[in-house]
């Protein structure tokens, strides 16, 4: 009997080391893939990717790129991740800033949906669906602003270049002599180039951005999972005990919590029970909410210090999409009279769903159908 109870305990921790070392050989694919989209980008373009992306040569339709592809995709760590690895192949940082921004904005229809299921019940679903739309208000709001002073001062790709010159910006002392990361990956990375490489450059290139992609997808997917089963438990722990303990609270504790399930889809949809249940007030979660915009930046930051090729602009954009979110949170919430729109926003649209459900689809298909195709409309008159 004694046996059998020390048996147990130590064939659970067991378990529980290997899926963290699991974890840790999916990141190391993540970021290995990245370095393959950037080098198959690189070898499929020739050097000429600000031709290739000529169709996204202003910002809306940037904005639209990024704004279907994550509502696609349904995860902004895959397409910022991918967009890391295409400017480390040669995609323009300017041309990348309002893909970063669609993403955020493309990220928040997961929530949103998760919310419709609790149309049944009428005052479930209008608190539900308040707290899955703040966060899509926020974002709109926050592109609204910062999209007209990149166009004309490009902010935000020179706080990202002054960023990335911490670390690319004097020889030696650079993170290229000392990545241990970018070192380790370099050996998977160089194998897979090689192998598609007898395919020609044009196909090679493809198929290797391909293969890139899939391994974005399965890694962050597989994350995701195991996170989830490893910390879901702590950070429902975590967001219960800091909710409506005050803003900064809340967002130091969005950020930590989708730092560990590495998807802010994730962390925003396990708000919306919370709210339809009427547990928290929306004012609450609202700060959480912000939180989870920052904490999904990680992992392109991440992958980007382990790019090769073009690694200075691929930090860059991930330093980009980092300060963008950071700097959404100061103005929008640090200013009283920008912090309670996308509230009132929210509050107006949950009653109104609530009242008319064809409300609620019409919102979604504005939102993520309708806006991107009148912004290509916007961007084909340019």
């Amino acid at each position: 009997m004694k046996n059998n109870q020390a048996v147990l305990p130590n064939r659970s921790e067991y378990q529980n080391y290997m899926q963290w070392a699991m974890v840790a050989l999916l990141v190391y694919l993540l970021i290995c893939a990245v370095g393959m989209i950037g080098g198959g980008f690189k070898m499929a373009t020739g050097g000429h990717a600000k031709e290739l992306f000529a169709f996204a040569s202003n910002p809306f339709a940037g904005l639209v790129v990024g704004i279907v592809a994550t509502a696609l995709i349904q995860s902004s760590s895959t397409v910022t991740s991918i967009i890391v690895g295409l400017v480390a192949g040669g995609l323009p940082v300017e041309l990348a800033v309002p893909m970063v921004m669609g993403a955020n904005v493309g990220t928040s229809i997961t929530n949103t949906i998760v919310s419709l299921g609790h149309v049944r019940a009428k005052e479930e679903f209008k608190r539900a669906f308040s707290a899955a739309t703040v966060h899509d208000f926020f974002n709109l709001l926050s592109v609204a602003i910062f999209l007209p002073l990149e166009m004309a001062f490009g902010i935000l790709e020179k706080l990202g270049g002054s960023l990335s010159a911490l670390f690319y910006g004097s020889g030696d002392t650079s993170i290229n002599s000392f990545n241990i990361v970018k070192s380790a990956t370099a050996p998977v990375v160089n194998t897979v180039k090689n192998a598609t490489h007898s395919l020609g450059d044009q196909i090679g290139g493809v198929t290797l951005i391909l293969i890139g992609i899939a391994l974005i997808f399965v890694a962050i997917t597989m994350v995701g999972k195991l996170l989830k089963k490893l910390m879901v438990g702590k950070a429902k722990d975590i967001m219960h005990t800091a909710i409506g303990r005050g803003p900064l609270s809340g967002i130091a504790s969005g950020t930590l919590v989708t730092i560990f399930v590495q998807s802010s889809s994730t962390t925003t949809s396990l708000m919306v029970p919370l709210a339809g249940s009427g547990a928290f007030r929306l004012k609450d979660i609202y700060p959480f909410t912000l939180g989870a915009n920052i904490g999904t930046c990680v992992t392109a930051v991440l992958a980007a210090t382990a790019v090769t090729g073009n690694a200075a602009a691929a930090l860059q954009i991930a330093f980009i999409h980092l300060t963008y979110n950071i700097l959404g949170v100061v103005v929008i919430y640090g200013i009283p009279m920008l912090r309670e729109l996308p509230v009132k926003a929210a509050e107006s649209l949950g009653a109104t769903a609530s009242e008319n459900k064809f409300a609620a689809l019409a919102y979604v298909l504005g939102v993520f159908f309708i806006l991107p195709a009148v912004c290509l409309g916007v961007s084909s008159l340019i």
